[in-house]
């Protein structure tokens, strides 16, 4: 991940437009405040599979950060496995050029 998106996550966390950790992730997509989900390299695939039902159950994207817990936890401030935007312009810069979680609803029943 290039430092330009580090510096976008940072300031993101500063202006307060980012949740971070599990259960305030799944109720910020469960309340529609989540506008995009970003998880870390190291993320346990248990939590994986909950977040992407989370996000599929409310229609919210899925991207891969690209880097671990650590470094996320270091431009942050603190560790986590799993962060959401609650500003569209945040999310979408962020999301751009970064890969794409499957969240598909019919995998999880919800059609």
């Amino acid at each position: 991940m290039s430092s330009n998106k580090l510096g976008l996550l940072s300031m993101c966390r500063k202006a307060g437009r980012m949740v971070v950790g599990m259960d305030m992730v799944k109720d910020a997509c469960a309340n529609g405040n989540a506008k995009a989900v970003f998880t870390a390299s190291d993320f346990s695939e248990r939590s994986l599979k909950e977040i992407r039902f989370a996000c599929a159950r409310n229609g919210v994207r899925l991207y891969a950060l690209g880097v671990d817990m650590d470094s996320l936890g270091q431009c942050i401030g603190k560790r986590s496995g799993v962060i959401a935007m609650t500003d569209s312009g945040f999310a979408k810069s962020c999301a751009k050029g970064l890969e794409e979680i499957e969240a598909d609803p019919a995998e999880f029943g919800l059609l």
